[in-house]
């Protein structure tokens, strides 16, 4: 028989003890390893001992963990590779690995489950055939981008419609800054701000709106207004009535990882797992939200760009962005003009990083992207299709 390759997808250690012991390995001698870590797993199957023998001692020194079974024959064995992704990167590039198992390790880490292709709202599917692009709408004196700001209801009002015929798919109506160290802004000014520019502009829109709030109240009375879906910074974390508000209401959700609220939140961007503590927090957040009766049809997640990270920690989030699929819900990324893009290219206004946003969205769609909040619709969504195409072959 030959040699076999199975990447099983899991998103935290108790799912992953769960996996090894379906396919038959002793968890016990791996548990103590595991503590914090968000690894990948790699099973193999019918491997020549010889093979295994230096798969298991090769990993073992990158800071894997290979167990073993005999299979067939003591000339066969069977390996569980638990490693992070980019351990398992090293081992594939070893030039003593079999070529064709090298081949086809690189192939399944590359790959995941089937991307989603809707997200439920309130009242509508937001179908994820292509890039989607959702245009901000920071109904704010004090959002870090100057020219996102819009305070008055007729210049909202004017804003709006101005992305929606620039081709937004979905705006996002937000009456709180959450740049770093912004002050929380009370429940009355929030609702003030955000649902007379939702009951307006659902009436003068096609596309579907949404409301960036961590507040329940403020989600209710917008999803009410006319929002179809919730963008909650927090994961459901910073108010404990969300999530029951928002399976009320029957709107979409979009779960994004923070650490922190936004005036504390760059004052700890250290993290000894990035990707792991991501995807460990959002797979909280998504279980959270289906027990409170939210389906996961209506659930999309985000990495929170810029929420609790630093600049190199951005760029890892972007480069590593398919891990996140190992989830199974659409991926909604968020890098437009912000302070990662000055850092790496020297740009300290933010009406400069234009450039470095497309250059963000276009990766994302590579990396499997499917929904990308901006400041700038027309070229975001311009340089998405393009991207699209490219991976694609195909016209969108």
């Amino acid at each position: 028989m030959a040699v076999s390759v199975e990447l099983l997808a899991v998103s935290g250690v108790d799912e992953l003890c769960r996996r090894l012991a379906d396919v038959g390995f002793a968890v016990s001698e791996a548990e103590a390893q595991l503590a914090g870590v968000v690894p990948r797993l790699v099973v193999i199957s019918n491997l020549p001992s010889a093979e295994a023998a230096w798969l298991v001692g090769t990993l073992t020194g990158l800071g894997g963990i290979a167990l073993e079974q005999t299979q067939i024959s003591a000339a066969k064995r069977r390996l569980a590779l638990v490693a992070s992704s980019s351990m398992l990167q090293a081992l594939a590039r070893f030039e003593t690995l079999d070529p064709h198992l090298a081949a086809e390790l690189i192939r399944q880490l590359d790959s995941g489950p089937p991307m989603p292709v809707q997200l439920a709202g309130s009242r509508c599917i937001l179908s994820l055939d292509r890039p989607r692009i959702m245009g901000v709408l920071n109904v704010t004196p004090d959002s870090f981008y100057e020219g996102s700001r819009q305070v008055a209801l007729d210049d909202a009002l004017r804003q709006g419609v101005r992305l929606a015929a620039e081709g937004a798919d979905l705006i996002d109506v937000g009456g709180e800054s959450t740049r770093p160290g912004a002050a929380a802004v009370d429940l009355a000014a929030e609702l003030e701000r955000v649902v007379p520019v939702i009951e307006r502009l659902s009436r003068e829109v096609d596309c579907p709106l949404s409301v960036d709030t961590n507040k329940s109240q403020v989600a209710a009375a917008a999803v009410a207004a006319g929002a179809d879906f919730v963008n909650d910074i927090s994961g459901l974390q910073f108010d404990p009535g969300m999530a029951a508000a928002v399976a009320q209401s029957g709107a979409g959700l979009f779960l994004m990882h923070t650490r922190g609220r936004p005036r504390s939140m760059q004052q700890d961007t250290g993290y000894n797992d990035l990707l792991g503590e991501i995807i460990a927090y959002l797979k909280a957040a998504v279980t959270q939200a289906v027990t409170a009766g939210i389906s996961e049809q209506r659930l999309a997640i985000d990495p929170g760009i810029g929420f609790g990270k630093s600049a190199e920690g951005n760029l890892e989030i972007l480069q590593r962005l398919k891990e996140l699929h190992c989830l199974g819900r659409p991926l909604l990324l968020g890098p437009s003009r912000k302070s990662f893009i000055g850092r790496a290219l020297g740009l300290e206004d933010p009406a400069d990083r234009l450039s470095g946003t497309l250059a963000s969205v276009s990766l994302g769609v590579a990396a499997g992207a499917q929904i990308f909040r901006v400041h700038d619709v027309k070229p975001a969504r311009e340089a998405a299709l393009m991207a699209w195409a490219i991976c694609h072959q195909q016209m969108p």
